[in-house]
Parts: C-alpha cells; structure tokens; sequence
C-alpha cells in the first residue's frame, strides 16, 4: 500500500503547494492520484469532506457463521419473491381473459380481476426489490459511524474521484461478491422485473393489428356492412329492445346517441347487448337547426341527411366519450380533456388538445323513413396510431 499523501513530499512533480480552500488538505497531483489506493483515496476523501468515520466494524466479523446466512437467506428471500410475483405478472398479463364481459355473466369475474391482478404483482416485484435492498443494507453492510460538514457548491474531480473510490469500497467490504445465493437471487429479480416492465410497455405492440387486412379491427367498426343494411337505434336501456330511428324523431338543435342495428340480429338478445357495449360504436346523431350555415368536409359533402350529421363520439384526442353538445354554439364537448369540436363544420375540433375531427358517419333514409348507415366510416375513429392514414 502505498504511503498517505500527507506524507509525501510537497515538490513531488505536479504537485499543488495550496491547500483545498474548504477543508485545507493539501491536493495531490495527478501522478500522485495514479499511484494511490482504493484506501488512500476513501480516506483523502474523508478529510477533503470533513468526513469524520467514528466507528466502523464489519456486519459479521466472522465469515460464514449461522447468523450470517440466515440474514443472506431472508435478504435473498425478497429478491426470490420479487422473481415470483415478476413471473406471475407476466403469466396473467399475457395469458389470463382481459376481453370485456358485463357483470353477471360467465367470465364477468375473471374479467374484474385482471387489472388488480397484474398491478399487484407488478406492484409487489417492485416493492419487493426494495425490501431486499433496504434488508441487505440493515444485515448485511458493515455498521459505520460517520459525521460530514456541510459545503455549498459543486463537486471538484478530485472529490468525484475519491466518492467512486468510497464506493468501490463499500462493494468490497459488504462481502456481496462472496454471497452466491444473494447474487444470484438479485440477477433473478431484476431480469423478471425488467422483462415484466418491457411486457408492460409494449406488450400491447407485439399483435399483429393488420392481420385482417382491410378488415383489420383498427380500420372497421360495428357499422361495417356485410351485404345487409345496417340501421340508426336508440337505446332505451333494455338491450332487447329494438328503438330505430326516424329522420323526424330528433327535434332541431337536439342530439341522440345511437347504435348499429342489423335486421338478422333481433333474435339474438346476445349479440343486441354486444353491440351497446361495443368501443367504437356510439354516434352522436345531431339535427342542426334549420338557420345554420354549414360548411363540409371535402369528400364527405354527402354524408349527412338534410340538418341530420352523424359523427363517432370515440374524441380523437384519448378515445373518451364526446358525450355533450351545446345547440347555441354547435360546440361537441369532450369532458374528459375538455376537447371542443363544431358540429356544423366536420366537428373540427377548435379547443384542447384534440387535433383531428371527429369521424362522421355516411347516412341515409329508407323508403319507411328509418335512418341507416349508407357504409362504415371512412376513417378510422378515435386517437391516432403509427399507420394512420389520415
């Protein structure tokens, strides 16, 4: 080891003869830094820092007693626990039923569970691996005594030096090197943490969402005809029954969120239900008064019926419902980020932090007076995703 630097000479070359300003200890020079050890560096540190070490003795003076394994075991046992519950997560986030299913109905259970499941052990990883680093600290790290001065301003690169050096002794001193269970243990559960976190991130980017083509559920909605006229119908709060809508049913300056409706699907009180719960199939149905200028889309100037204009309620900023609408100012409202669109001008939005218009339905009557959608939207409804195309 070699000698502490107080006892070197001051005319070594490339000394400094001036003391550090805030604790008085004489600076080495850059040849005399190269030379010094691990140890020479923690305790010119210390004086540099008015650090003053008032006791320091190892953990476990003893290596490989009883005592000292059983605190390896139980800090290896949160690392363990950690690995576990990272594993679990992953396992629920990717294989347990997530698909929405309405209360009551089989599955209903498993479906509400999903989300506390995968927050609480991902939750529980995480908490875990700090158990362990906090219970590795209090069993295991050598107990010290030490009292620093306070000083103001930024650190110099010779405290940085002798900071790392501080470090580089505590890890050789703390014995972690020669605790195999420990280390394998933490290995373990940073590995299944962080896999878990990755899955977190982007597991939603590793399906394929084009894999139907122009089918693909991005692009399409429920009001996507498959050969049979799909209808504007209310909901009256009884998924049986079937309300259609009528072009003279909305007074002026009023609105009414409708559904897609198809004639084959009336015997089916499932696919009734279904089709109310859907994501993307409520529409704002607005009749504008009579006095209202309007100004259209360019490629949708044919899309509404007369003052009858069709947009998705899916807001085009975070997907929540635009559920309000003012008839004095013809202002769509989203209440989740307060996005404003207009309804007599494409629903451009106008306010927040929406960017794009909302999605408007082509519609039409029939020869009964009935509303329908003349084809899907022809765009796709909602946020924005990478391959959007408009």
């Amino acid at each position: 080891m070699s000698a502490p630097p107080e006892s070197r000479s001051s005319s070594s070359t490339g000394s400094h003869d001036s003391p550090d300003a805030h604790s008085g200890v004489r600076i080495p020079s850059d040849a005399e830094l190269a030379e010094m050890s691990t140890e020479d560096l923690v305790r010119l540190g210390n004086r540099m820092d008015d650090i003053e070490v008032v006791s320091d003795r190892a953990r476990f003076p003893v290596p490989g007693t009883r005592a000292e394994r059983r605190a390896e075991r139980q800090v290896a046992g949160w690392f363990v626990i950690s690995a576990l519950s990272g594993l679990a997560f992953l396992a629920v986030f990717i294989f347990w039923p997530w698909e929405y299913v309405p209360a009551g109905e089989e599955g209903s259970l498993a479906y509400a569970l999903y989300t506390p499941i995968i927050g609480f052990t991902l939750g529980l990883s995480i908490v875990a691996v700090g158990m362990g680093v906090i219970a590795y600290s209090k069993k295991l790290l050598p107990e010290d005594l030490t009292i620093q001065q306070r000083h103001d301003g930024p650190s110099k690169e010779i405290e940085r030096r002798t900071a790392a050096a501080r470090l580089v002794q505590t890890g050789a001193t703390s014995g972690l090197g020669r605790r195999k269970l420990i280390v394998r243990s933490i290995g373990a559960s940073v590995g299944v943490l962080g896999a878990g976190l990755a899955v977190a991130a982007f597991g939603g980017l590793v399906k394929n969402p084009w894999k139907e083509g122009a089918d693909s559920a991005l692009l399409t909605t429920e009001w996507k005809s498959d050969g049979e006229r799909v209808y504007l119908r209310k909901n009256n709060g009884v998924s049986e029954d079937v309300v259609l809508v009528r072009a003279g049913d909305l007074p002026a300056g009023s609105m009414e969120t409708v559904y897609p409706f198809r004639e084959s699907d009336r015997s089916d009180p499932d696919k009734l239900k279904e089709v109310l719960t859907s994501a993307d199939s409520p529409v704002m149905l607005i009749r504008l008064r009579n006095n209202v200028a309007v100004i259209k889309r360019a490629g949708q100037e044919d899309f509404n019926y007369g003052s009858l204009f069709a947009y998705s309620k899916i807001c085009t900023h975070m997907g929540c419902p635009t559920s309000l609408y003012e008839d004095q100012t013809m202002r769509i409202l989203c209440p989740c980020h307060q996005s404003q669109f207009v309804a007599n001008e494409y629903a451009k939005p106008i306010f927040g932090p929406a960017t794009r218009p909302l999605a408007q339905l082509p519609i039409a009557v029939d020869d009964q007076g009935y509303l329908y959608a003349r084809s899907d939207f022809i765009e796709p409804v909602g946020p924005a995703f990478w391959e959007r195309r408009s």
